[in-house]
């Protein structure tokens, strides 16, 4: 598919307590952003920051009218924050990057390039992480239980550094659930996808905020978003609780277990109960999810917004 000679790139950075991170941001961005072809636009989204980072924001969009930032009314997470700014992108190609500068804004070429040569989704896969040693672990860990259980797809050791073509855009626009996990929504639009190895680097400053919870909820979404394999775990648990039980009627009425029969039960009651729990936690999860969409409710509420002052 052909692309356009003068394309416009958006930027899409979601930002949270970024107020140590942002100078450098604008700096790297912008010395990067004179090697793309075309002209650029960076949508920032600030994410119910509680430092500077949403004054730093307005200042920046006051003196660089490509900057066009947003403030949500509260934290709504990280991908309520990529979501907004896929809705508020107008570019022929779109790029999410994280302002931390973990992916290199120096990759963000090798993306436009592969977008050039015909590819409508560039995603990034970090060849290594320079995080502690228990979460890389656990990153490894989520990705390839993913790519086992997930119905679609989902390549390994891909985060949300990727760039879209507009139609792709689009497509995810008009998607209608809320609580979403965007890499997993970039595997299953389908078109034409190229990776893009590279190294993620350490934080560039100040902390990080994406804290364990946080990413657990963010795998528990991935998993339960584009997997029914939890569902079937649930069912074979009952097969197997189901032939234990009848294993121990046999052995009571042979005699097996004769004098040990009480400690058998006992056993056997609390693997029920637990495997029951189990279950009703399998379905809650999903049950959880339904009702959150049903409720219709916004995914985020835009608080202040730059383009609203020119």
């Amino acid at each position: 598919m052909s692309r356009p000679s003068d394309p416009l790139i958006s930027i899409i950075v979601p930002c949270y307590n970024e107020e140590e991170s942002l100078p450098i941001l604008f700096e790297r961005l912008e010395a990067v952003a004179k090697t793309w072809p075309g002209r650029h636009e960076v949508i920032c989204v600030d994410d119910g920051s509680r430092d500077a980072t949403w004054s730093l924001l307005q200042a920046r969009s006051a003196t660089h009218p490509q900057w066009r930032c947003q403030s949500f009314s509260r934290n709504f997470g990280h991908q309520a924050a990529v979501s907004a700014g896929l809705q508020k992108a107008r570019g022929d190609a779109v790029i999410v990057i994280d302002a931390d500068l973990q992916d290199p804004p120096g990759e963000l070429l090798r993306f436009i390039n592969e977008w050039l040569a015909g590819y409508d989704v560039v995603y990034g896969v970090r060849e290594s992480r320079d995080d502690p040693s228990l979460k890389k672990a656990l990153a490894w860990g989520f990705y390839r239980v993913m790519e086992k259980l997930a119905t679609i797809r989902i390549p390994r050791d891909s985060g949300d550094f990727a760039l879209f073509d507009r139609r792709v855009v689009e497509v995810i626009n008009r998607l209608p659930e809320r609580r979403r996990y965007l890499r997993g929504l970039r595997a299953w639009v389908g078109f034409r996808q190229k990776a893009v190895v590279f190294k993620r680097v350490a934080r560039v400053a100040g902390q990080p905020n994406y804290t364990f919870s946080a990413s657990l909820q963010l795998a528990l979404d991935g998993l339960f978003s584009f997997s029914t394999t939890p569902l079937r775990i649930a069912s074979y648990l009952g097969f197997f609780i189901t032939g234990c039980a009848l294993l121990l009627t046999v052995a009571s009425v042979t005699g097996l277990f004769a004098g040990h029969l009480p400690s058998v039960f006992a056993l056997m009651l609390m693997l029920l109960g637990g495997v029951q729990l189990i279950c009703l936690g399998i379905l809650g999860e999903y049950l959880g999810r339904i009702y959150e969409e049903v409720k219709g409710r916004p995914a985020w509420i835009v608080a202040e917004s730059t383009d609203d002052r020119r």
